[in-house]
This record gives structure tokens, C-alpha cells and sequence, in this order.
């Protein structure tokens, strides 16, 4: 990515930003299951209420959403695949003033954290 991102407000963020082919960029997976088909994703395409999500070996496709905690107003993105369901809390937005760039970091329960990003 040779253009300058700006970190995105968190608490004001539209789910328009989060749809599109996010390419994994950089992954830590901690606790998780490293056969689920998140932990060994390469790419997610989020298109409105519906997930796909690409790995290596196998693909899984479901349902997500943005949900907010009551009192931070923080955003989580709540993924429910065939094979699994989870929440990973978005941690940080970037995107280039064009909006044709952006960088996502994901927390999950797991404590898997993902590196997304745009354009693949």
C-alpha cells in the first residue's frame, strides 16, 4: 500500500466500509483452532448480511453483522458460518482518503487476530 490510510472513528463507523474482498495480510492465532476455516482464511468477501470466506483447503460461507457494545459503543463483527460461529472485535479501520485502500484488524474470542486488507 503506497498511499497514506487515516485511522477511521470507530464509533462512527458504517458497515458500508467493512463490505468488499479482504485479503489476510498478517495473522496470530493464539488459542484457535488452526484447521477452522478462519484460521487458515486468505480471503473474506463481505457483501451485505452475506460472508465467504476463502482458505487454502476448504470454504465456508454464512451470515455477518455489526453489533455494538451498549456502553463504549464499540463494533464487533459477528460472523455465523456453517461449521462456526464467532465475534472478533474490529481493533482498527484504515483507509486512504479515496476510500480505495483500507487496513482492518480483527480481535476475535479466540484470541486470533487477523490483518485484512483492500485491494487484494
Amino acid at each position: 500500500m503506497d498511499e497514506i490510510l487515516f485511522d477511521v472513528n470507530l464509533q462512527q463507523l458504517p458497515d458500508e466500509y467493512l463490505t468488499g474482498e479482504w485479503c489476510v495480510s498478517d495473522r496470530v492465532l493464539n488459542r484457535s483452532n488452526p484447521d477452522s476455516t478462519l484460521a487458515q482464511a486468505t480471503r473474506l468477501l463481505l457483501q451485505p448480511g452475506t460472508l465467504q470466506v476463502h482458505a487454502p483447503t476448504q470454504q465456508d460461507n454464512g451470515h455477518w453483522s455489526v453489533e455494538r457494545d451498549g456502553l463504549l459503543n464499540r463494533p464487533y463483527l459477528e460472523l455465523q458460518l456453517l461449521q462456526e460461529e464467532t465475534r472478533a472485535l474490529i481493533t482498527r479501520l484504515r483507509r486512504s482518503a479515496d476510500g480505495l485502500q483500507s487496513q482492518l484488524n480483527l480481535y476475535f474470542q479466540s484470541g486470533m487476530e487477523l490483518q485484512l486488507a483492500q485491494p487484494c
